[in-house]
């Protein structure tokens, strides 16, 4: 098999250590591995058994992968990413910062794969909080129309990086010695130990949090359905890792429930758990899993054709890694790299 180059922007990261391990795990035909950091601290990168110290990137060093992942800042691929597309190399994106470009694709591949081509060098990866709603309601989207979708998200501290985890671990271990709720805000806005918060990002001034802004615009374009109404509080939760979501949608089309069943048990990517009492949760299906779950779904009440559904996905990695990685293998599978 053809062999490629990749280079990987973000290798010591927490995203970049799991999309690490995928390429190795899942056998992706890497040839020369260029691992890159933000080079503002010595930094590692581990793959295929070696160790391999991390640069700073540079677009001399970047064109001499094929294929590059970006797993980084938003800034850093503002910076490199687009100028190697438009030199022939391709890049994909996890970032946020090219999602919403009208030409650039925003990519799951078992939800909307038909939107790469050879000719589309920049493709972008969607927010980790989508993923399990985007998975689970494409195929009812594609048989019944979805117009309306309204979420609450549970969000793990994973999240916001590897600070954020490590804010947790100490805020336990301090109430364990001490019997003493933790008062230091650490990098979130409030305490995270035994509490929740709706917000995920800055506010705008409308009182909307960037997060609930990214929810609802990179829903509309991974579904092609730019007259979507999508409403969401988004909320941060002390789960390490594993997002999950409560989901509201109204179809144009009327169903039944059975009609939905069918739909979810046949939509690609997901395991759906049909009897109520089966729902997943993020401690058991939010950890190195690369699929989407779902459960607890049932009609709802407040207005005609609506719905509501459970999900929890693995924000670490379908959410962001194994997404990259499988761009990547729907690329290659389709002679497109």
């Amino acid at each position: 098999m053809k062999k490629i180059d990749i280079a990987v922007v973000g290798a010591s990261g927490m995203v970049g250590r799991e999309l690490l391990g995928l390429l190795e795990e899942r056998k992706f035909p890497a040839g020369e591995f260029y691992p890159f950091s933000s080079g503002r601290k010595p930094a590692q990168a581990v793959f295929r058994g070696r160790i391999y110290k991390c640069e700073a990137p540079s677009l001399e060093a970047l064109k001499k992968a094929g294929l590059v992942f970006f797993v980084s800042m938003d800034e850093v691929s503002a910076k490199f990413a687009r100028t190697l597309a438009e030199a022939g190399v391709r890049c994909i994106d996890d970032s946020s910062y090219y999602r919403l470009a009208e030409d650039v694709p925003l990519c799951i591949p078992e939800v909307n794969g038909d939107v790469l081509s050879a000719e589309s060098r920049l493709v972008a990866g969607p927010n980790c909080t989508i993923t399990g709603a985007a998975v689970s309601l494409a195929e009812i989207h594609r048989r019944f129309n979805i117009k309306q979708i309204r979420i609450a998200s549970y969000q793990a501290v994973c999240g916001a990086g590897r600070e954020a985890l490590r804010q947790l671990e100490n805020e336990t271990q301090e109430y364990v010695k001490t019997q003493k709720m933790p008062k230091e805000k650490g990098v979130f806005p409030h305490p995270m130990l035994f509490n929740l918060f709706p917000q995920v990002g800055g506010f705008d001034e409308e009182g909307f949090c960037s997060e609930e802004r990214k929810v609802a615009a990179e829903l509309k374009k991974i579904l092609n359905a730019p007259d979507m109404k999508v409403s969401s509080v988004t909320v941060r939760v002390p789960v390490m890792r594993g997002h999950s979501l409560g989901i509201w949608a109204v179809t144009e089309k009327p169903w039944k429930i059975q009609e939905l069943k069918q739909a979810l048990l046949a939509t690609p990517g997901l395991k759906f758990f049909p009897k109520p009492e089966d729902y997943p949760t993020p401690l058991k299906y939010g950890t190195r899993t690369d699929i989407v779950y779902a459960g607890r779904l049932r009609a709802a009440e407040t207005a005609e054709n609506e719905f509501q559904l459970w999900t929890v996905s693995d924000n670490l990695y379908k959410g962001a890694a194994l997404n990259s990685v499988q761009i990547a293998e729907y690329l290659l599978e389709h002679n497109m790299l």
